[in-house]
């Protein structure tokens, strides 16, 4: 067996009873009668109870295994199963194997940057431009978000490779935000795509935000909608200065405009709580929730079958998380509501985008339109890159359809 071999190393330690754990430092920080305690140099993490927390503590500094169990015994009036504590903690990485030495507690990069960034000084700074920009949209209805801005050039295929290019520094810049937030802090963050629904999405993964006290997370959860906000106010205001002398929005000043547009769907996205976004995040730490998320879709359930009379699908509540379950008596219809955004933010700006930019392309095509030879390629080479991803989901889906069929039929004539 490895030396790494985490049991093997668990049986070594737990002989040596009357010897000094080596463990790398650690962190705790007290939530409640709950004690988070863990490794920020590898975001490895636990939940334990105050008194856990507390043998964990006499352990790192310096308590053998056989006083620290004594003195649980004495101080608790209980015993505890040391062995099986050290191993835990071992599974953990917070023990040192046999030729590792303690971890050194090291800075994250970019911190003093993340400080300055956030600073009241900055703060101020981007309020400001935020304020003018609201000014700016008041006093002009054309600087104010409209669909309609998205429209910025005549052709099809430049407008939508101008608003991917444009979005992808703009989502690279919301998750700075984060990262940076968090790293003022101190704590670790890697960047990751995921999923929301059928949205692909990059976010920020930031463990160690679980170490710091509450109200030291809320800036990092919404570091990157400042960050829309803030990218919304500057290009509000390019906009506004690039004009021609006659007052007239310039070529530059109209994409602007659409980005910023753009933008602003991103943020109103951030309602959409049932996809867990940022501002889902945020209720649930201003409100100390476990799962939220789950728990309410759950009470939802419950109330719709309570309504229609199905007692027999109601779900037990009595093993859910307290707080959740308390949360969730008046948080369930943020689901609905929370659909009924994404349906309304789809109807209002997403489909006449949609019918404008597909009708406009189609319309080339059909009768007398009098298009060029060159609009006539940029609608074929708009189709065709739209049409695209629905075609490769399409042949996707239909290549495991196929395979599901071969299965099933395999596994009628095994049996």
């Amino acid at each position: 067996m490895s030396e790494s071999d985490p049991t093997a190393r668990v049986a070594e330690t737990s002989v040596a009873m009357d010897l000094p754990l080596r463990m790398h430092p650690l962190v705790y920080l007290a939530d409640g009668d709950e004690v988070t305690i863990g490794r920020r140099d590898t975001d490895s993490y636990a939940i334990l109870p105050e008194d856990g927390a507390e043998l964990v503590r006499r352990l790192e500094a310096g308590l053998t295994p056989r006083a620290a169990a004594e003195w649980y015994e004495r101080e608790y009036r209980e015993t505890v199963d040391i062995g099986e504590m050290i191993a835990g903690l071992d599974e953990l990485g917070f023990v040192c194997g046999a030729d590792e030495e303690p971890t050194a507690p090291e800075g994250v990069r970019w911190a003093r940057f993340g400080a300055a960034l956030f600073s009241t000084p900055a703060l101020v700074v981007g309020a400001a431009l935020v304020a003018w920009a609201v000014v700016l949209m008041a006093r002009d209805p054309d600087l104010a978000p409209a669909y309609d801005n998205v429209f910025y050039t005549d052709y099809f295929t430049v407008m939508q490779v101008g608003l991917f290019l444009a979005a992808i520094p703009l989502l690279l810049l919301h998750e700075s935000f984060h990262a940076l937030a968090g790293r003022r802090l101190g704590l670790r963050s890697t960047l990751r795509i995921d999923n929301r629904l059928y949205y692909i999405v990059l976010e920020t993964a930031m463990d160690g935000l679980v170490t710091v006290p509450r109200r030291q997370r809320y800036l990092p959860i919404v570091a990157g909608a400042l960050a829309d906000v803030l990218a919304i106010a500057v290009l509000t205001i390019a906009a506004d200065l690039t004009r021609h002398q006659d007052g007239t929005l310039s070529p530059g000043g109209r994409f602007a405009l659409a980005v910023a547009f753009v933008t602003l769907l991103r943020i109103v996205w951030q309602f959409s709580f049932y996809l867990r976004t940022d501002f889902y995040v945020l209720v649930t730490t201003v409100l100390g929730c476990d799962d939220l998320h789950t728990t309410a879709k759950r009470t939802l359930r419950n109330r719709v079958n309570s309504a229609l009379g199905r007692r027999h699908k109601i779900i037990d509540e009595s093993d859910w998380h307290p707080v959740d379950r308390k949360v969730a008596a008046w948080y369930w219809w943020m689901i609905p509501l929370g659909y009924a955004i994404s349906l309304v933010t789809f109807a209002v700006a997403v489909v006449p985008i949609a019918v404008r930019l597909y009708g406009g392309a189609v319309e080339r095509f059909l009768g007398d339109s009098g298009a060029t030879d060159l609009e006539l390629l940029d609608s074929s080479v708009f189709l065709f890159f739209s049409m695209l991803p629905i075609a490769i989901i399409c042949v996707l889906a239909l290549r495991n359809r196929r395979r599901g069929r071969g299965e099933r039929r395999l596994h009628h004539v095994i049996t």
